[in-house]
């Protein structure tokens, strides 16, 4: 094996620019996993291209001598999807930051992998628009890691998932063939295969560059605050909002413990004095927004409202957004923590999270629960010790039993974080063999040779043969 790893070194750097190759011992450990810390496995090489036919080269390379490949954006996948093998070579696309092209008229940017959610936001900002998805760790994020998984994000509630904002793509194939799908037109010819490769998690090619849409930015923005005594009753509340036709820009969610735990880190200003706490934010004119909330504010305090505060300035909205998207880093300062991220009906919310909480309670474990309430993508944050296997292991299996229960209340595995390797060997629970089957004949004919992130997404056993 050393041999082979020494040649295929050798190869790689004859095929990349100089820097542009991670071979030794140290320099490999930064990715040896991601935000899902709780596997880790040092690659064989990471190769880290500045240009599509780079890509390509080293693709073509891999296909060649069946070296299996683990693409990777920024790290922040939260279950797993950027975790490589011993065997196989990383292609991050760190390095693939430019900005395209950005046209205004059409309501489009295009823009390299590498680059981050929020820098397109930033870049057209000035001119009034903005790109709508908006994970918690945008900061950090990039495009193409969001197009593996789909992601979504706070204000997705009205604007869509990355797939509602996607356009085009230029991908790469194992074997390093480079094809275009989609482009600036709304609606593309021939078969949706952009659909199909949004959210595939890197197993049908290597994105490089992307084509996104840009929308202009609202008149105006507002959150409120709605704090009630018991989750149930918060729950309760986001069906009847929705169900009454009633669609904000936002609504999240964070019960008592995620409460705290965000005030702890963001001073944002969170009554303390609740069970659960909404984040409602609705937008446009004045008016519009008066008219919208004065709704929302009857259908709260049918449900037990206690607590109703609208911010007042941008800079409490702001504080407001930091508290909530400052979730996952500030619970990461008090424990290691696994995040779930199944989702569910909205008239099953309340159950599920009364249900959630039992779960909890049965494996000696705590848990704060902040997400997405609007479209039911739960996050339930299990507190555990990553250094006590024990702990560990009762985290896992509590995870394991909260997706199931989102699955068996008519719900599904993953909203936005995808399969990795967490929810790998849950898929037979949301789905027979025949449906796996099906998908993994689509997955083949992207990649034949399995090579593409070869571990992840559907269980290892009843895999078809390369």
């Amino acid at each position: 094996m050393l041999d082979r790893r020494e040649t295929i070194v050798a190869d790689l750097a004859d095929l990349l620019p100089p820097g542009c190759l991670v071979s030794d011992v140290r320099g490999l450990v930064p990715f040896e996993t991601d935000a899902f810390i709780a596997y880790r496995r040092v690659p064989l090489a990471v190769a880290l291209p500045e240009t599509t036919a780079q890509v390509a080269a080293v693709l073509k390379y891999c296909s060649r001598y069946g070296i299996p490949v683990v693409p990777r954006g920024a790290g922040t996948s939260l279950s797993g999807g950027a975790i490589p093998q011993e065997d196989a070579v990383v292609i991050g696309l760190s390095k693939m930051t430019r900005i395209l092209d950005i046209d205004f008229p059409n309501r489009t940017a295009t823009v390299e992998a590498g680059v981050t959610n929020i820098s397109i936001s930033e870049a057209v900002m000035p001119e009034g628009f903005f790109y709508a998805p908006d994970p918690s760790s945008q900061l950090a994020c990039t495009i193409g890691g969001n197009i593996g998984m789909n992601s979504g994000g706070a204000h997705c509630l009205k604007y869509g998932v990355t797939t509602n904002n996607l356009l085009g793509v230029k991908m790469v194939l194992f074997d390093g063939t480079i094809i275009e799908l989609g482009g600036k037109a709304l609606d593309a010819a021939g078969y949706d295969l952009l659909g199909l490769v949004c959210g595939s998690e890197g197993q049908l090619g290597i994105v490089t560059e992307a084509t996104v849409r840009l929308l202009a930015r609202p008149e105006g923005a507002r959150p409120v605050l709605f704090g009630f005594s018991s989750s149930e009753e918060a729950g309760a509340c986001v069906a009847e909002v929705i169900g009454s036709g009633i669609i904000p820009v936002a609504i999240e969610f964070m019960d008592k413990p995620a409460i705290g735990i965000c005030e702890a880190f963001a001073k944002a200003g969170y009554p303390m004095d609740v069970e659960a706490l909404l984040i409602v934010e609705v937008e446009g004119s004045e008016a519009e927004m008066d008219a919208t909330l004065a709704s929302i504010i009857d259908i709260a305090r049918r449900h037990g409202v206690t607590t109703i505060r609208e911010s007042q300035s941008a800079t409490e909205a702001a504080l407001i957004w930091k508290g909530r998207k400052s979730a996952f880093g500030a619970t990461g300062r008090i424990a290691d923590y696994i995040c779930m991220d199944g989702t569910v009906p909205l008239s099953k919310l309340s159950e599920v999270l009364r249900k959630t909480g039992e779960i909890a309670a049965r494996y000696g474990l705590r848990v704060a629960n902040v997400f997405h309430a609007g479209d039911g993508n739960m996050h339930p944050l299990i507190l555990y010790n990553i250094n006590d296997p024990e702990d560990a292991a009762r985290a896992e299996a509590a995870g394991n039993d909260i997706l199931k229960l989102c699955v068996d209340a008519g719900g599904c595995l993953t909203g936005e974080h995808g399969v990795g390797i967490e929810k790998r060997d849950l898929m037979l629970h949301q789905f027979t063999q025949a449906d796996l089957n099906q998908q993994m004949a689509a997955r083949a004919a992207f990649d034949p040779q399995w090579i593409m992130n070869p571990s992840k997404v559907f269980p290892l056993e009843g895999r078809p043969t390369a």
